[in-house]
């Protein structure tokens, strides 16, 4: 099969290209920008483009599929070719859809927690030998691509992204995949400029439910009062199983979960990941692992890249970088480390990267999203917000919004470094919350901080 790729660097595309010339497809692409890790991936397979730039000589009627990433425009140069010839052209989703529908779907998705989950899931599947095709949203342990698909496995394991499907399909990726087994693990408003208000955000989720196929399974989080009331309430022919955060204790710095064999110590900690471990076991026993399996392998998992992954420890000081950047994920991070290290001060830097975190109107979300925190700082870059054409957010706005007196607030990359290479951190834990770097931050410099 030959496949093209228009705006292939993508976190996303990129490992699709290289799970299509894995499995023998014939893969090209084009791209205006391509940065590192894709860059060296792509490059490493011969998949990386010649020149930046689009090429419509390059979209030939001897294509079988176009695959068009969000980073393009609906009037690329390529698209419109591949419009003309009349070549098949899919959206990211609709091609994994196209590509399992004679598997079990097995479809993850909520506001927070989807990343998490179908990590947890893919761990222990692949400490069990259990083969399985999936598509994940970071880079896990032991595995050499976000994308994985293959003609027999069974099963295929989707994080089920709620963002739009491309830049001519407006509906969200996870609207296309039509699950057999689902899970929601959250529900908190998100995706501002695409989804204006909290009831049309919710919608998207009932939305998921009714795309659950006839005789499906969803698995729910009736810990979170949303998801409730949408699980329950959805009457279409689907077995549900609602999950809740288990039994756990925190000993000395580390987190003993409650199994029917007694307490087991685990990697990971915080109640939303005990949560997501909860939706985790019950999506892997209806895969055939049995409770007892499940709990032998998830001892083992570390946690997925930039999830609350811990950069440097050393005595009485820790470090830890994490992707949180919507008001809940911040609210439940910053609370899970301060469970974890009571008698550590803890620091709390959040960059405000995205553009519902921009939005002056969505700010008041924030508000006591860093109240466990002892120490709590709020980055901002008046670039992004210029880069982003969002109207101006001033010091007051976000001062206002988080509520906090003692609020640190810095808007200069270089005064936030000095603010942070001139703190002691003894006795202390060191939380970095966010989807960008803080305006060029390096985080290996931050690992000689704790050392």
């Amino acid at each position: 099969m030959r496949t093209h790729f228009i705006a292939i660097g993508g976190a996303a595309m990129h490992n699709l290209a290289l799970a299509l010339h894995c499995k023998g497809d014939q893969v090209t692409g084009s791209d205006d920008a391509i940065f590192e890790p894709s860059k060296s991936r792509l490059e490493n397979k011969g998949l990386l483009p010649q020149e930046l730039g689009w090429f419509p000589e390059k979209i030939t009627a001897d294509i079988d599929a176009v695959i068009l990433g969000m980073h393009a425009k609906a009037d690329n140069p390529e698209l419109l070719k591949a419009q003309e010839l009349g070549l098949k052209i899919y959206s990211y989703p609709e091609f994994l859809y196209e590509q399992s529908k004679n598997k079990t779907r097995v479809v993850i998705g909520g506001s927070h927690g989807k990343t998490t989950i179908t990590s947890m899931i893919l761990h222990v599947m692949h400490y069990h030998n259990i083969e399985v095709d999936y598509m994940v949203g970071a880079q896990l342990e032991g595995f050499d691509t976000m994308v994985h698909l293959t003609e027999e496995n069974d099963f295929i394991v989707l994080e089920g992204d709620e963002y739009l499907s491309s830049p001519i399909d407006r509906r969200p990726k996870f609207h296309l995949y039509q699950p057999n087994i689902a899970l929601i693990s959250g529900i908190a408003w998100d995706h501002i400029n695409v989804f204006p208000t909290y009831e049309n955000y919710v919608e998207q989720f009932e939305i998921f439910i009714q795309k659950i196929t006839n005789g499906g399974i969803l698995v729910y989080n009736e810990n979170d009062p949303e998801v409730k009331r949408v699980a329950e309430k959805a009457d279409n022919p689907i077995r549900k199983i609602p999950y809740h955060t288990p039994e756990y204790s925190v000993q000395n710095g580390i987190t003993l979960l409650e199994t029917p064999e007694g307490p087991m110590p685990i990697e990971v900690f915080g109640a939303h990941n005990l949560n997501n471990l909860a939706g985790a076991k019950w999506i892997c026993q209806n895969m055939g692992v049995d409770e007892a399996d499940f709990y032998e392998a998830i001892a083992s998992f570390k946690g997925a890249s930039k999830r609350l992954e811990k950069i440097a420890e050393r005595a009485n000081k820790v470090a830890f970088k994490d992707f949180a950047h919507s008001p809940s994920k911040v609210a439940a991070t910053t609370k899970a480390v301060k469970e974890q290290y009571p008698d550590r001060k803890l620091i709390a830097c959040l960059e405000l990267h995205t553009y519902s975190s921009l939005n002056s109107e969505f700010l008041k979300e924030y508000q006591g999203a860093l109240d466990d925190a002892d120490l709590a700082v709020v980055f901002y870059s008046p670039d992004a917000v210029k880069i982003k054409q969002l109207q101006e957010v001033t010091y007051e706005q976000i001062a206002q919004a988080f509520k906090r007196d003692n609020l640190v607030i810095y808007t200069n990359p270089a005064e936030f470094k000095q603010f942070l290479f001139s703190t002691d951190f003894d006795n202390s834990a060191l939380l970095l919350m966010s989807s960008g770097n803080y305006g060029g931050l390096n985080f290996d410099e931050v690992k000689t901080l704790i050392s």
